[in-house]
């Protein structure tokens, strides 16, 4: 488990409405009711044909850590709504859900359960907020690093976007999600010292402009830094001064030296015309080792239309439009309840509404992965009821649950369940993988889709299909229902 950069108890940090509630629930004899709840969420950011997920281990700090200090229960007591019963019970608060959810780094799609709780409904219900905030943020950052890194064809993008981010933890753990996503590093030091993603970074503008001259400037930065010396070259004029003075400096202070030049930084102007000449410069000085690293409110369809253009470009650094996800930056996951115990047996809720997209997967559920067995390509995820298995030994046919007429029978395929067990009766059972080992797992399952998939525009649909049973159960619920 990685540090926590910030050591705060974040148990209060959730929705008023979670605490009335749990109140409500407390007063009127619901407190220990076994509820189960999914996350799930709607739609792909851009339009895109995959999610990417993370935060979930964010999601085990904050559930490892949950407990009420004597400030809140002094600041509830303090609004005049909850009960001193129910005050007593925060103060022996002790957490005690089972919970499921899908590794980071693993594709997910609309309507899976990428987390589900089980466990007493004031817990349950409680912990909504922080699950959907963990998962929701990073999710989202995850997806569109993934995506430009993609764009990227193989070249190294890195995370330039602290000074962007909405807030310190969006900066910090946007980084991290960043790095899942395929990112080799980031501009964010402390992210570094606390979880060890790469810290990267050369000079700012400044640099250059304190001294009396680029050359000074640059001359100055070959002698400090003669093993790793990247300068950036678009303080004045990129072509004009910058790449020239460039060459001298690396000529007079790295040469001698025996050193090499890492690279140089074009952060404005036509980066794509800017950087083939820059390229035929620094070949012809006998330097076509120079790598050059393009920046500027970079995202995965500039970098595209960049590589298409034949820019001479080795490495992205990419901040606002990243950090942020500036082109579609809310991951709208949802937190349901799916499900109640009653004697000792499930009793399946849904909810329904007019807006089709809106209405729930009930029960209690397994969501399984089938990769066909040759190419190890992913075919489709399906949601069963907890208790079915897949036998992947016969013949096993998926359908599209909103046109049941599409079917297809799969044979020579292996099915994998996707959720691991996170906590047992509130006891936490999981080991959260190391960043490096997250990060190459996302690439290797990124590798399992299909192209079709990973298309920008237009991508063909990943089929997430219901088993029968699932599918009859939520048919029955959905006809008893609309009788009301």
């Amino acid at each position: 488990m990685s540090k926590r950069f910030n050591c705060d108890n974040l148990t209060m940090l959730t929705d008023f409405y979670e605490l009335t509630m749990a109140n409500g629930f407390f007063q009127n004899g619901y407190g220990d009711q076994i509820v189960y709840f999914d996350m799930f969420f709607r739609t792909i950011p851009d339009g895109g044909g995959l999610a990417i997920m993370a935060g979930v281990e964010q999601m085990v700090d904050y559930l490892r850590g949950l407990s009420f200090t004597d400030e809140d229960i002094a600041y509830l007591r303090e609004k005049k709504l909850f009960s001193e019963d129910f005050l007593a019970y925060l103060r022996d608060f002790r957490f005690t859900c089972d919970v499921w959810a899908v590794p980071e780094g693993t594709p997910i799609f609309p309507h899976e359960p990428i987390v589900t709780v089980r466990g007493p409904v004031i817990q349950a219900q409680f912990i909504e907020t922080m699950i959907l905030l963990s998962v929701n943020h990073q999710s989202l950052i995850a997806t569109k690093a993934n995506r430009i890194v993609r764009a990227s064809q193989g070249r190294a993008v890195m995370e330039f976007g602290s000074r962007r981010a909405q807030g310190y933890d969006g900066a910090v753990y946007g980084a991290r999600a960043a790095y899942i996503g395929g990112c080799d590093g980031t501009a964010c030091t402390i992210a570094d010292r606390e979880f060890g993603i790469p810290a990267l970074g050369t000079m700012a503008h400044s640099w250059v402009q304190l001294f009396d001259s680029e050359l000074e400037a640059f001359k100055a930065y070959a002698r400090e830094y003669p093993d790793s010396c990247t300068l950036l070259v678009d303080t004045y004029n990129t072509l004009k001064s910058g790449i020239p003075n460039a060459i001298r400096a690396f000529d007079e202070e790295l040469k001698p030296r025996g050193c090499r030049p890492r690279g140089v930084r074009i952060d404005s102007g036509d980066i794509t015309y800017l950087s083939k000449k820059a390229r035929k410069m620094l070949d012809d000085a006998g330097y076509p080792d120079c790598k050059i690293t393009a920046s500027n409110s970079l995202d995965e369809y500039i970098i595209r239309d960049m590589i298409v253009q034949g820019a001479c470009v080795d490495s992205f650094g990419v901040g606002e439009r990243l950090i942020t996800a500036a082109s579609d930056p809310v991951f709208g996951g949802v937190y349901k309840l799916a499900a109640v115990e009653k004697d000792g047996a499930v009793i399946p809720r849904i909810k329904v509404s007019e807006n089709v997209t809106k209405i729930t997967n009930p029960c209690f559920k397994k969501l399984y992965r089938l990769y066909d067995r040759d190419s190890g390509k992913a075919i489709g995820d399906v949601i069963t009821l907890h208790d079915e298995t897949i036998d992947d030994t016969l013949p096993y046919t998926i359908f599209d649950p909103d046109h049941i007429w599409k079917h297809k029978t799969l044979e020579n395929f292996v099915a994998v369940p996707l959720q691991k067990q996170l906590f047992r009766a509130g006891e936490c059972v999981y080991h959260t993988p190391g960043i490096e080992e997250i990060r190459a797992y996302c690439a290797e399952q990124v590798d399992a889709m299909w192209d079709e998939v990973l298309r920008f525009e237009n991508p063909h649909r990943y089929y997430v299909d219901l088993s029968q049973a699932l599918w009859d159960e939520k048919q029955r619920l959905l006809s008893e229902y609309s009788m009301i």
